[in-house]
């Protein structure tokens, strides 16, 4: 069987054909989006790109060719592989076709489980793969989309750059790029350019000969050459000083550098992926970043979003935390109580995941019962007035249902009729609640 909930988009007029792959791919254990027509399916693709892990388009469609479609879609960013049946199946088409980027052609008829094998190698790698060593991002859609833009960055050199809010995961990010990569056995080297100061930064980067300044008693590899031909993250590279950004962009363009005091050129053999939370690409002539640097370390670009943006991720890190807290201390904690998960729900974050890890390892230290209430993530609450401290009660009863609903889907593999029954309440009653939601795209589509 299938990877749990793997998605594919099926573009097929026939309805006989169409609705026997539909059929046994939702045996197999995928979820199948339907289209009958091109127009249909490029409308219905450009909003799922980052979900879908197969397409799978017939060539001869009744409104356009099944190669317009993927003409069309091949522009969109994270656009899904796809492959190609037709019952007209030409030589030349199908070279065509792979040519442009088609990751396989079969012709009608074909034998099912020869079928089946074809697509389960062509479809786009599941990010349960991804999940290396516990670097994990979350579970959301929005993050799921940075995984796997990480993962098709992994088997380039070229270098990359990690966006987002201080505390959002930059270097986690980093380390897991690092970890699907053919580098993985290879160093990784993290320098925060923040931390450091300017007039060190140079001579921890690109180290130093012996004599080269006062107190420099021998010789000193920096980061660059520690790094051999693994990863070198800078962090913060929008703190970098200007005079150490040109020679940071010799480091990448001639693969080269010169410790302090030396003349004799070093090799650089790493990648370089860098983090910041500032926009370095804003031209509105008070940046001092150097835009030629700033083009060659966002060959490829990935952003992380805001905790805020991607609710679905704080209870899968408060169970994360909190198990990695609970290893380390002496307290017996069973879990978080419904409260506190809905107000870890109902809670903005401005400090990102770093400060939910913060409260929960905060939480665990000080909490003296077996369940972590509100008052153990947030104590500064109790200092306020107590109106401060409420949220609106139709606020905390969608959360906790639309968790709970969340969890019966997931259960169920996405199936209405078994989720309602685990909830004890109609199929219809459930269908609207789902609808009010927003989460009605977590159905299979034969629900």
């Amino acid at each position: 069987m299938l990877p749990e909930r793997a998605r594919i988009g099926l573009v097929e007029d026939d309805l006989v054909m169409g609705g026997s792959i539909v059929q046994r791919l939702e045996l197999e254990g995928w979820q199948v989006n339907w289209w009958q027509s091109g127009r249909d399916a490029i409308s219905g693709i450009e909003g799922l790109c980052g979900c879908l892990d197969l397409v799978i388009c017939d060539v001869r469609l009744p409104d356009i060719s099944g190669e317009v479609v993927f003409s069309e879609l091949a522009n969109l960013p994270n656009s899904p592989p796809f492959v190609f049946v037709t019952g007209h199946g030409e030589i030349d088409q199908a070279v065509r076709l792979m040519r442009s980027g088609a990751v396989d052609f079969m012709t009608k008829p074909f034998a099912m489980d020869e079928f089946l094998r074809r697509i389960d190698a062509a479809r786009r790698t599941t990010l349960s793969q991804l999940r290396l060593n516990g670097y994990f991002l979350g579970e959301s859609p929005a993050i799921q989309h940075a995984e796997d833009l990480l993962r098709r960055y992994a088997g380039h050199d070229l270098p990359v750059l990690i966006t987002g809010e201080t505390g959002c995961g930059k270097e986690v990010a980093a380390r897991l790029l690092h970890e699907v990569s053919p580098r993985r056995l290879e160093p990784f080297i993290a320098v925060n350019c923040a931390a450091i100061p300017a007039e060190l930064l140079e001579s921890e980067i690109f180290g130093h000969e012996k004599g080269a300044f006062t107190g420099a008693q021998q010789r000193h590899l920096g980061y660059a050459e520690r790094a051999g031909k693994g990863t070198l993250f800078l962090d913060e590279i929008g703190d970098m000083p200007m005079p150490l950004q040109a020679k940071l962009l010799r480091l990448i363009e001639d693969g080269s550098f010169n410790r302090v005091g030396g003349e004799t050129p070093c090799t650089f053999g790493a990648r370089v992926v860098s983090a910041t939370h500032r926009d370095l690409g804003q031209r509105d002539g008070r940046s001092s970043f150097r835009e030629d640097l700033y083009f060659r370390l966002a060959v490829l670009p990935v952003t992380i979003p805001p905790l805020r943006e991607r609710h679905e991720d704080i209870t899968w890190l408060l169970d994360r935390f909190l198990e990695n807290a609970a290893t380390r201390s002496d307290t017996r904690i069973r879990g978080f109580g419904a409260l506190a998960e809905e107000a870890a729900l109902a809670y903005p974050w401005p400090g990102n995941v770093r400060e939910l890890r913060n409260r929960v390892e905060r939480a665990v230290a000080l909490s003296t019962s077996e369940w972590i209430m509100p008052g153990d993530l947030f104590p500064e609450r109790t200092a306020k007035p107590a109106s401060a401290a409420f949220v609106p009660l139709a606020d905390v009863r969608d959360a906790a249902e639309r968790r709970q609903i969340e969890r019966a889907l997931d259960e169920t593999g996405g199936q209405i009729a078994k989720a309602a029954g685990l909830l004890a309440i109609s199929r219809t009653t459930l269908w609207e609640k789902m609808t009010r939601l927003g989460v009605a795209d977590r159905a299979r589509s034969t629900s």
